[in-house]
């Protein structure tokens, strides 16, 4: 019970209608894309659990550009400042908690994949999102099945093709 995110937060309405906002990414694409999970309450529990009030994100390259959308949220939802960590580091799983605290940061949140240095050794409190991607194997299945038949009917045709100019030939 102790890590699970309280019900104020996941009813919480405007955080709702915020998130919900965000994912609507095909009739939106300057937003959150819908198949990417940010875990956004459970950033915002830790960071008020934490009492944070300058939170540093760190984003690999891939996930930069929804940034500035999650740092909105975050800020408006814990009324702590945000810092974006928009620097690259030797990999993207390099957690840069040294920057973060010059910064000024109390708590640091790293989104994607992480070498996971251990949260009692970093500099700074931490939160790791590893940020699963959801693929819409229904849609996959029909671009597969779409690019087959397509492929058979290119076959068709090329075949047609050669038997028409077989039969002028013969002529």
């Amino acid at each position: 019970m102790a890590n699970q995110i309280p019900e104020e937060i996941q009813k919480d309405p405007e955080l709702t209608k915020a998130i919900e906002q965000v994912e609507h990414w095909p009739t939106s694409p300057w937003l959150l894309p819908w198949n990417y999970s940010f875990e956004i309450r459970k950033t915002v529990w830790r960071i008020r659990q934490a009492g944070s009030k300058r939170v540093a994100l760190q984003f690999p390259e891939g996930l930069l550009l929804y940034a500035c959308v999650i740092s909105d949220i975050i800020e408006r939802f814990t009324g702590a400042d945000s810092i974006i960590l928009g620097d690259v580091t030797y990999g993207a799983c390099c957690v840069d908690d040294l920057t973060a605290i010059a910064l000024g940061a109390d708590f640091m949140v790293h989104y994607g994949h992480s070498c996971l240095v251990p949260i009692d050794v970093t500099t700074i409190k931490m939160l790791y999102v590893f940020v699963d991607i959801a693929i819409d194997v229904d849609h996959v299945r029909s671009a597969v099945a779409l690019a087959l038949l397509l492929s058979n009917l290119m076959n068709g045709l090329l075949l047609l093709g050669y038997l028409l100019m077989w039969m002028v030939a013969a002529y």
